[in-house]
């Protein structure tokens, strides 16, 4: 049956999941007596259930004779990211009533992408119930990632893989084992049966511990979905007003380390030999960024930034020293979470609005194959490795390099793919910019707004600059931009360009 199901059209296959867990936020309104908000959940995914159905009959046919092929299932997870925001913003629409479709379809497309961005600045505005659906879609927007990058991206060699693999960006590399052997529904199922326990799994076990922290089960829950998906959802605005203080943000702090390296979690598309956890170069480069900037904006108290006749006491410079280090690493998983203690941290620092900080965190982005977005550190690792050998080269021009056979082909090839790749950002960067600008918009918020979107940290806007950006205030023109930044810095350029190749869908 699984299999069969499997044959259908990946955006299919999404929009019937997404009817399903409509039910969910039904269930929990008609509890909370909110019948008008449970009735919109209800009819939604009522009325979603029976259109796929319908649909999924008119096509069964063609499905038992041809299943869809890598670049199909990689058009439809582009389409998935276009057209489900659409569906998903319905009931999520009729249950606000107070608001127009556009802002729902944005706020949806938000949390799909799990860029995080609110329309709804107070939390308050809006139910408990809808809080829920914003904090579901986040949740099953990186479990799509988990699952796509593992099943639809690198089998491709995209999504950072391009990086580590021998094919070419769009291309099948033999290296990759069973998930090249495999047939892409094959693929799909093997994902979907390894990787969603593991999701679910420690998002209840993040959940539980929230709690024994002291925070309200409704908003550990919230949380616990926002901090595996790297969403930055949050039904209260932020850990800073919750009630499980130092002991929930420690936890989340360890749970967001699985936005560094897909090898927390997994290790299924290494296509070399499995080096561990400790070896990842994504790993320890993303602890070194950690390491490293909370302790220059530490040591910066004592580099003229505060006058040198102020005491400060042990307690409060541990306060800034973990709310940097906490804030540092949520940024750099692009969840955007902000620490209670970011407040002291930037008071000891003497940096008002860090903006270009956390904005050069979020750029740089998480690991490969996790929910995180940015540029990657993968990448950003294989242009270290040119750059070192180049630096070599000018003191010893007639070295030779001493490496791995991997770390050769990091350096020379996976370094002029990563280069090409941060010249299609820079590009989308430059372009998202103009278009905000013609929109309306001044440089600074249109350039936090692309930067935003196209590395899906959506707490940017409230982090960066110095006037906390409202969405709400912006006109049509920028909203839809602000969504295409955001669904482009999700699937990322170059695979937009490797679906625009012919040779991909030639059979």
């Amino acid at each position: 049956m699984t299999a069969r199901i499997l044959r259908f059209p990946l955006i299919l296959i999404l929009a019937g999941l997404a009817a399903l867990l409509m039910f969910l936020p039904a269930i929990d309104a008609t509890m909370r007596g909110n019948s008008q908000v449970g009735r919109a959940f209800l009819y939604s995914g009522g009325l979603g259930l029976a259109a796929v159905t319908c649909l999924g009959l008119a096509i069964s046919n063609r499905v038992a004779a041809r299943e869809p092929t890598d670049v199909q299932n990689l058009a439809s997870l582009l389409l998935a990211y276009l057209l489900l925001p659409l569906y998903l913003a319905l009931p999520f629409y009729l249950g606000v009533r107070n608001t127009t479709f556009l802002n729902a379809w944005l706020e949806m497309v938000s949390s799909l992408t799990t860029t995080g961005a609110s329309m709804f600045d107070a939390p308050g505005r809006i139910k408990e119930s809808l809080h829920l659906w914003r904090g579901l879609v986040g949740w099953a927007g990186g479990l799509l990632i988990w699952i796509s990058a593992f099943a639809v991206l690198a089998p491709m060699s995209l999504g950072g893989f391009e990086v580590t693999v021998r094919a070419e960006p769009g291309q099948d590399d033999a290296v990759l084992g069973r998930f090249q052997r495999a047939r892409p529904a094959r693929r799909l199922a093997l994902a979907a049966r390894s990787l969603a326990p593991i999701y679910a799994g420690l998002t209840l076990v993040l959940w539980i511990a929230l709690m024994a922290a002291g925070e309200r089960s409704f908003v550990a829950l919230i949380h616990a979905m926002s901090t595996l998906a790297t969403s930055g959802i949050s039904p209260i605005g932020g850990f800073q007003n919750g009630a499980a203080g130092f002991g929930g943000e420690l936890v989340v702090f360890f749970f967001l380390v699985f936005a560094l390296s897909r090898l927390t979690f997994s290790s299924d598309t290494v296509p070399t030999a499995r080096p561990g956890l400790l070896n990842d170069p994504e790993f320890r480069l993303g602890v070194l960024i950690v390491a490293v900037v909370p302790l220059i904006l530490f040591l910066r108290h004592w580099i003229g930034a505060i006058d040198i006749d102020e005491r400060a006491t042990v307690t409060e410079a541990l306060r800034a020293l973990w709310g940097s280090v906490f804030t540092v690493l949520s940024f750099l998983s692009t969840a955007g979470f902000e620490s209670a203690d970011w407040q002291a941290a930037r008071a000891w620092s003497g940096l008002g609005t860090p903006g270009l900080i956390l904005i050069g965190l979020a750029m740089v982005g998480g690991g490969v194959a996790t929910t995180a977005g940015g540029v990657k550190l993968l990448r950003v690792y294989a242009l270290y490795l040119h750059a070192q050998r180049e630096m070599e080269r000018l003191v010893h021009p007639s070295s030779v390099g001493r490496a791995s056979d991997t770390g050769r082909r990091i350096r020379r090839r996976g370094a002029y793919v990563a280069w090409i790749f941060f010249m299609l950002f820079a590009l989308s960067l430059t372009g998202m910019t103009v278009a905000l600008s013609l929109a309306g918009l001044n440089f600074e918020t249109a350039l936090i707004l692309a930067l935003s979107g196209l590395s899906s940290t959506g707490p940017l806007i409230h982090s960066a600059a110095e006037v906390p950006i409202r969405l709400v205030e912006l006109g049509p023109g920028a909203k839809i931009i602000y969504a295409g930044a955001m669904v482009l810095g999700r699937v990322e350029t170059l695979a937009l360009i490797a679906l625009l190749n012919p040779a991909a869908w030639r059979e």
